[in-house]
């Protein structure tokens, strides 16, 4: 095995392009290792980007906030700003693991490590998030939800890998969410979870959301149906049921030791207005 750790992202993109045989990128290496370690992967060429500075940093930019790929979600909870702009996105990507997992584990790990249950996805996607490729044919920024295609499978090219993720400006009145649903207390890997960013006008109806269900399908899903249940509403009951009702005909799940189909519908419904609610409130105080 060959580890490389360019300082560019030429550099990195070179290594990427040329590399012949099982090729991964590290970002954090907190699924990367374990799976390594269970010979699940055995890369024939590691490409460490941390070194590199795009991928390290946490700014405002274009009037949202641009994230590094490395940037690790103990590093997100500590920002002074970003917690308080995107508490949703901060309380997702602090769910992975353990405190000590946190110190590791980054958003581009996250998300590229192309599992359907991992927590930060559903929140970026419900940010709008839009993650910037770079790769032999230079950039391109990809919307996170069609970052995914399938488990493990990414709609990125070879030599390609996420640099960032940028949030888009945040309106007036607006705030999201992310819960999940696990077996145990912490340091699960959810069997359901749900993210929600919300906007409201100056009457406290909500004029524009998004909804995103993580684990309930082969890829985390944006949930238009779902937006539009709530859109317009004050989520009054009745728009919580079309909420729940929309959250659940979009799920299409497995049986697995974590949860039964059934049983993940019914959550996905659940933990869908529970984020709707929080995001609400949030959004009612910003």
């Amino acid at each position: 095995m060959r580890y490389e750790a360019p300082d560019s992202l030429d550099g990195a993109v070179a290594l990427l392009a040329d590399a012949i045989g099982e090729t991964r990128v590290l970002a954090g290496g907190t699924d990367l290792l374990v799976q390594m370690r269970a010979d699940v992967v055995g890369p024939e060429l590691i490409v460490d980007i941390k070194k590199i500075p795009e991928t390290r940093v946490v700014a405002e930019d274009k009037g949202g906030w641009r994230i590094g790929a490395a940037v690790t979600g103990a590093e997100l909870k500590e920002h002074p700003r970003l917690k308080q702009v995107w508490p949703g996105v901060v309380e997702a990507a602090n769910l992975i693991g353990s405190t000590q997992v946190q110190g590791r584990a980054t958003l581009g790990g996250n998300l590229c490590n192309g599992s359907p249950a991992a927590d930060s996805v559903p929140a970026l996607i419900a940010a709008g998030a839009v993650a910037t490729l770079a790769g032999p044919r230079g950039r391109r920024d990809l919307p996170v939800e069609n970052v995914m295609l399938a488990p493990r499978k990414l709609a990125l090219t070879k030599g390609e890998f996420v640099v960032s993720f940028l949030l888009p400006p945040r309106l007036p009145r607006s705030s999201d969410a992310y819960l999940r649903f696990i077996p145990r207390t912490e340091m699960d890997i959810a069997v359901v979870g749900a993210g929600v960013s919300l906007t409201v006008d100056e009457t406290g109806t909500i004029s524009a959301a998004r909804v995103s269900l993580g684990a309930v399908a082969p890829r985390v899903l944006l949930v238009p149906d779902a937006a539009a249940a709530i859109v317009g509403s004050r989520l009054d009951r009745a728009a919580q049921d079309r909420l729940e009702a929309a959250a659940r005909a979009a799920c299409s799940p497995i049986d697995d030791k974590r949860g039964t189909v059934e049983f993940r519908i019914q959550i996905a419904g659940v933990l869908a207005r529970r984020a709707a609610l929080i995001a609400l409130d949030r959004a009612r105080t910003s």
